[in-house]
Parts: C-alpha cells; structure tokens; sequence
C-alpha cells in the first residue's frame, strides 16, 4: 500500500511539474505513446532554453528523485554515464546541454507508474 502512495504520489507531482513545463512552453507539441504507457512534451530549441534558464528544473529536482528520472542522451552527449548505464545529471543539466546547440531541443515524459521500471520522468536530447 505504502509503494502505491508513493507511487502515486510521484506520478501526481511529476504529471504537475510536466504540465507546468508544457505551460512555460506555451508552444511545446504534445507526444503521446499510448502503446509505452507515456504522454510527452516536444520543445522547441528556443523553449528548451527558457525552460532551463527557470525554475522549473529545480522543482521537479525537489519533487522526483533522481533515481525515478531516465535520460535518452545524444550521442554526441559531455554527460556521464555510469558503467551500468546510470546517469547522474540533473533536468537543468540535460536541459542546458540541448539548449547550448543551436537546434538542441528535448522531449520530456511523464511515465505510467510500473511501465518504465521505477522512473516517472524522462528526458530526452536532439540536436544535428
């Protein structure tokens, strides 16, 4: 019962901080993944570095731990990946890493809980 709350609870705070993120970028394309169990934001270049430059990152810092977020690095990524494939950045991190290019843009999703192992976030980069 008590992982359910928590789950739960990290799904509610996430689903917040992913629609706080999908209202700073007004423009941001919703991504839906039905099939993976997901619903997403695409943004922009410019909304990517917006996003960095604010709060937002912070709180959804505060709110979901680390180790309930994913990354999808580019290949071309500077940052860290653990021998066991773990990654040990911040959103502000990845974010300003997409947004330091100049068509860097990221995609962020928010998890069902259970259909991506413990994470309930997830931030992907794109850039050429």
């Amino acid at each position: 019962m008590r992982t359910l709350i928590v789950g739960a609870t990290l799904t509610a705070l996430a689903g917040t901080a992913l629609t706080c993120a999908a209202t700073a970028a007004s423009a941001g394309q919703v991504v839906a993944q039905p099939d993976q169990g997901r619903i997403g934001v695409s943004l922009s270049h410019e909304e990517t570095a917006a996003l960095a430059e604010g709060p937002i990152p912070a709180l959804i810092g505060k709110v979901v731990p680390l180790n309930h977020m994913g990354a999808g690095l580019h290949p071309g990524s500077r940052i860290y990946r653990d021998p066991r494939g773990g990654i040990h950045a911040s959103p502000r991190e990845l974010l300003l890493e997409s947004a330091a290019h100049p068509d860097g843009n990221v995609i962020i999703y928010l998890d069902a809980p259970g259909t991506h192992g413990s994470r309930v976030l997830d931030i992907y980069e794109h850039w050429s």
